[in-house]
């Protein structure tokens, strides 16, 4: 197996002392054609892993991904997901709630579609947005944010009962790098189809959203359900993060097949 070591992989851990803190361009010394040669080495474990994850239906795994526009969440949907059985993987992505979700309390749109046992669950964008996209969107109130912080540390304790684990990965991009990715965008027809009007006011607020998110990862960072600050600039090492992570979650449910006895034996055939 080709992973990343842990002391690379702790190295993304968040830091609520400096938590943008580190280069979001920096690659620890790695290559793009090492990581593409580990990542393409990595995905026939990461099949099997998650095919006996499948076959156990004991426990789930739930990747997070959250980032500013252009940091390349679906990028790592389309690289890095696309390892598993398609079968055994349910992915969401969460915009601006319609009419209907906001009828409802701002998490049930996310519970109703967490993972069940055996599956992979791949949130693009998650219940975190609540407390940053909302308010700006005007959605709730500042003073609805302490509650809300609440209830998701309580939903996030809730999902570690259930045997699902959460693996949240916040894809730090440089202002600098997301203004080159929407120019891009903007230029090229097969890319533009995905800008929103949204996206120049997000652009525009970056920092203000950045502050925003340190807040709130410093606040909900655990040992239970931890964040990790993927340098995202690199769209080579980024992935071959984010595959390493869930590598290492998989090592640590010590999966094998299950050894149940057979429905019917040799003799009924």
């Amino acid at each position: 197996m080709s992973r990343l070591p842990d002391t690379l992989l702790d190295a993304c851990l968040c830091d609520p002392a400096a938590l943008f803190g580190q280069d979001p361009a920096r690659d620890f010394g790695l290559d793009k054609q090492q990581a593409k040669q580990a990542l393409a080495a990595l995905r026939p474990w990461l099949n099997k892993q998650q095919r006996m994850l499948w076959a156990n239906r004991r426990n789930a795994l739930l990747l997070i991904l959250q980032g500013t526009d252009c940091s390349g969440k679906d990028g790592v949907i389309r690289r890095v997901v696309n390892s598993f059985d398609p079968q055994g993987v349910r992915i969401h992505g969460f915009h601006k709630p319609d009419a209907c979700e906001q009828r409802h309390d701002f998490l049930w749109r996310y519970q109703r579609r967490l993972p069940e046992p055996g599956l992979l669950g791949v949130f693009n964008r998650s219940y975190y947005e609540g407390l940053i996209s909302d308010p700006l969107d005007g959605l709730c109130n500042l003073s609805e944010l302490p509650a809300r912080r609440q209830a998701i540390q309580a939903f996030e304790m809730q999902l570690i009962t259930q045997h699902i684990q959460p693996l949240k990965c916040f894809l730090h991009l440089s202002k600098d790098e997301q203004k080159q990715r929407l120019r891009k965008r903007l230029e090229q027809p097969h890319k533009r189809w995905k800008l929103h009007r949204s996206d120049l006011q997000s652009y525009r607020q970056f920092d203000l959203r950045q502050q925003r998110w340190a807040e709130q990862l410093s606040a909900s960072h655990s040992h239970a359900a931890p964040w990790y600050v993927i340098p995202a600039d690199h769209r080579w090492l980024r992935d071959w993060i984010i595959a390493s992570l869930l590598a290492r979650e998989f090592e640590r449910l010590q999966l094998d097949w299950p050894d149940d006895p057979a429905p019917f034996s040799l003799e009924d055939l």
